[in-house]
């Protein structure tokens, strides 16, 4: 490969320098050859500065902005994170009222925390079998509007972890009928409407969000961390997202993180329809072969899931509303539970798996995927399927999981935590105001979150999710079985 413009520059800048600045390894000192320590640098002369753009730095931005199509775009090193962080915060003032979907990741959370804002959340649909959400939509959003006109944004993730894309375009005409911003949490869908050769949803930049953020090391080639922050309108200050990264995100951002992301705009500015054609490809042939299954079923992006949801919806996993590459698996069928088919891939077929949930397990796909890896994953569960079809009598009907609980809100998540708390035996908790985050990672997703009231739902859901082999994060109880609430 070649190299970006961004590392020619990096590269040109340090060409015969003594290097008296920080890293500490001079560019000499390498303690692992496989790192890139020539091009860790600093904010030397000539190198720009994240903070304040205006040189190289600026220009890889720009090149990232056309490519996606934004107003503005800036590089994230502290991941997706660090964006939603800073979106929010420059998008509603301290204290004031936001909209947000209730599967949102805890990053959401933490901004609605600092900010001490009053939360209106939307349930999504859920798929009860499957255990997942489904998307939001533009009447969900529009009713939320209507009983709380005083909300400063609106935000909602799509896609989904698990490849589940609500419909933006309509939400955002929504959002802008009623003069405030919609943003989106697009961490997984980086690739979302890039090239058309690939096949997949338009992405949220193209469907008229204000504010979208992305980790591009997700499904596209780029480093772990590595993130962008796009803007676009008038409804959110430009000036105020730049003050808010400054406090959020580190004042010494990773050159090789930031050339990472550069190499990743040029590649697809140069190979984008084809590599994303092949990836289609791939992905059709894949899913032509686990189709005939009858023990593993394969969500089939092009029709809907076996499952019903909640909640009044419809079917959203269709064509339009689905994210194929995102490789979303039921071994309800074949008995076995995802930890139990996660396992049993990586050590029998050398398979390793994003995560698992229930029984079901995801497989992420990207632009750097093989036709081998595909074949080798299809191989894998026409395998496990033939040998599930021998023990047809024996294979148990597990129970419907519940994706996320209806939540009660006592206060703001900025009082909980300020409040006393003490730990609860879990089987005590049931009504009590929960003083801690509770979340299974991944997908990162509270269960519970400071100032809900504890459900007999949650705690069930709790349980299981250990039980199913991914079990809850407490941020404050030591022990799994209890849990912190406020002092009564």
């Amino acid at each position: 490969m070649c190299e970006s413009k961004l590392e020619a520059e990096v590269n040109k800048l340090t060409r015969n320098m003594i290097p008296m600045h920080m890293p500490g390894h001079k560019r000499m000192l390498m303690p692992s050859e496989r790192l890139p320590y020539d091009l860790d640098i600093t904010e030397i002369s000539g190198a720009d500065d994240l903070h304040d753009a205006g040189g190289i730095l600026r220009d890889a931005m720009e090149r990232a902005s056309r490519l996606w199509g934004s107003g503005r775009t800036w590089f994230l090193v502290g991941g997706s994170t660090c964006g939603i962080l800073a979106g929010i915060r420059a998008a509603v003032p301290f204290g004031g009222e936001i909209i947000a979907a209730r599967n949102c990741h805890r990053s959401v959370f933490h901004a609605i925390e600092l900010g001490g804002y009053k939360v209106h959340w939307i349930l999504p649909a859920q798929y009860r079998r499957a255990g997942i959400c489904g998307g939001i939509t533009r009447k969900q959003v529009r009713d939320c509007i209507v009983r709380h006109p005083g909300s400063a944004a609106v935000i909602v993730t799509s896609p989904t972890y698990e490849g589940v894309v609500s419909d933006i375009r309509s939400i955002a005409e929504v959002c802008h009928g009623a003069g405030i911003p919609l943003l989106v949490d697009e961490a997984h869908g980086a690739h979302l409407g890039l090239f058309e050769e690939g096949g997949f949803p338009t992405g949220a930049v193209r469907c008229g969000a204000d504010l979208v953020v992305q980790s591009v090391h997700k499904t596209l080639p780029s480093l772990t961390q590595t993130a962008l922050l796009h803007l676009q309108g008038s409804l959110i200050r430009s000036k105020e997202v730049e003050r808010q990264l400054g406090i959020f995100e580190t004042s010494s951002p990773s050159y090789p993180l930031m050339i990472s992301i550069d190499s990743c705009t040029e590649l697809l500015a140069k190979a984008g329809p084809e590599l994303f054609g092949v990836w289609k490809e791939r992905l059709d042939r894949f899913y032509d072969a686990v189709r005939p299954l009858r023990y593993v079923r394969v969500w089939d992006p092009d029709s809907a899931p076996e499952s019903g949801t909640k909640s009044g919806a419809g079917s959203l996993m269709n064509r339009d509303r689905r994210d194929r590459s995102k490789i979303w698996i039921s071994f309800r069928r074949a008995g076995l539970s995802g930890a139990e088919a996660a396992a049993l891939l990586r050590e029998r077929y050398g398979i390793e798996t994003e995560m698992c949930s229930g029984d079901c397990v995801l497989a992420m796909t990207g632009c750097g995927d093989t036709d081998e890896d595909l074949h080798r994953l299809s191989e894998a569960l026409r395998a496990v399927d033939s040998e599930a079809a021998g023990r047809e009598r024996t294979t148990k009907k597990a129970a419907p999981q519940t994706a996320l609980p209806p939540v009660q809100t006592a206060c703001t998540i900025l009082a909980a935590v300020g409040c006393e708390a003490e730990e609860v035996d879990m089987d005590e908790a049931e009504g009590r105001i929960c003083g801690e985050y509770l979340y299974a990672y991944p997908p990162g997703i509270p269960i519970l979150a400071p100032g809900e009231y504890i459900g007999q739902e949650h705690i069930r859901l709790i349980r299981k999710s250990g039980e199913d082999g991914n079990p809850v994060h407490h941020t404050h109880a030591d022990h799994p079985d209890r849990i912190m609430c406020l002092a009564e």
